[in-house]
């Protein structure tokens, strides 16, 4: 499989190639390492934000383009985006993320070239997500989104439910179903750890934070027990939360965005990792912490049954009562009931999450919609 996407090169465009993208920024980043892994050539191509140096080491040993934002940063709109990737001499285009200029770049390039053109939407197109800021979306529909719907040669999902947004959202059938890769698994924990509970990912309103500090305040919880919240968001829900953790005592802590060893040192030092989210596409967080041996909180609206199935995962609701209640239930299992969700997490990982079979599922994908190069129209 390493040399499986060999002389092909493929764009990836997304509106941001830092860490103010979130998730989406991750998977950009572990799609460009498989697209290498496999022998392809990945090219990223973004909107500048006050990130993007910082975070341009994320893509090396590729390269990494960003265009400068003129107008509404909530638009995105950088004038030369279309001309870089028309010129780039891209085999195929691979956009994530939606409702932002780079959807009309995608479509120009697409219609331009007749060259195959993809679409994540990473979890956009959620009926939570469309409920809010409609007449926002009303306009992008009109303006763009539903031409790059009609351009794509295909449209991808991480999961059957999204697959399902996909279709009502668009009219189109079909969608491409592949999951997020989990990263490479850590050793296996050997013991219990201690009762922490953390937090790792935006700080926005559809992660439900709130509702889950109040749960935490709800729960009968064991001595020692702590919830650790880390991330990044926009200032005002930064804030709100900050009141919160500062009314919820000395258990409760936010330690503002975490990266690198700084980050799995957290996900080694916990028990269990919480998403009490009301809308996810697939949560890298929660693959992290499978890789790292931590099973994890979550509702249904993280859209990983396979959590629940392989008792990696112990559902939630998302009103504070029910996340009291899992919190508890979380904190009372012994060491062997713990070892076992575990292990069962790390199985998920190292198995159908795993870079192998997904970069597997990735390549039969590309190369069946990629055109020999020397016999592409220029």
């Amino acid at each position: 499989m390493s040399g499986a996407l060999a002389g092909i090169r493929i764009g990836l465009l997304t509106a941001s190639a830092s860490r103010l993208g979130g998730g989406v920024f991750e998977a950009v980043v572990a799609q460009a390492d498989l697209i290498r892994g496999l022998g392809g050539e990945a090219l990223v191509f973004a909107l500048e934000d006050r990130h993007s140096r910082d975070d341009a080491g994320r893509f090396a040993p590729g390269s990494v383009t960003v265009l400068p934002v003129r107008g509404p940063a909530q638009i995105g709109y950088a004038p030369d985006l279309a001309a870089v990737l028309l010129h780039a001499g891209l085999d195929y285009l691979h956009l994530h993320g939606i409702w932002m200029y780079p959807s009309r770049a995608g479509t120009l390039w697409a219609r331009s070239t007749g060259r195959p053109y993809l679409i994540s939407p990473h979890g956009m197109l959620d009926p939570w997500i469309t409920a809010r800021g409609r007449w926002k979306k009303a306009l992008a529909r009109a303006g763009y989104e539903r031409q790059s719907w009609r351009a794509a040669t295909a449209l991808h999902a991480l999961t059957a439910d999204e697959a399902r947004d996909i279709s009502a959202a668009t009219g189109r059938n079909g969608t491409l179903v592949i999951p997020n890769a989990a990263p490479p698994s850590g050793p296996a924990p050997g013991r219990l750890r201690a009762p922490r509970i953390v937090y790792i990912g935006r700080i926005h309103p559809k992660k439900n934070l709130l509702a889950l500090i109040a749960g935490w305040r709800q729960a009968r919880l064991p001595d020692g027990a702590r919830l650790t919240l880390a991330g990044w968001g926009d200032p005002a829900d930064v804030d709100q939360l900050r009141a919160a953790v500062n009314q919820a005592g000395p258990q409760v802590e936010f330690i503002g965005p975490v990266y690198g060893e700084d980050k799995q040192d957290l996900l080694q030092s916990a028990r269990f990792a919480v998403l009490p989210s009301l809308s996810e596409g697939l949560p890298m967080a929660v693959l992290e912490g499978w890789a790292a041996g931590l099973p994890s909180i979550m509702t249904a609206a993280c859209h990983l049954p396979e959590g629940f199935a392989a008792g990696a995962a112990i559902p939630c609701g998302a009103d504070p009562a029910a996340l009291a209640l899992a919190l508890e239930q979380a904190l009372a299992l012994d060491a062997p009931q713990w070892l076992t969700m575990a292990a069962a997490a790390q199985g998920l990982a190292r198995g159908p999450f795993s870079a192998a079979a997904i970069a597997a599922r990735w390549a039969d994908t590309y190369r069946g919609a990629s055109p020999a190069r020397e016999g592409v129209q220029s």
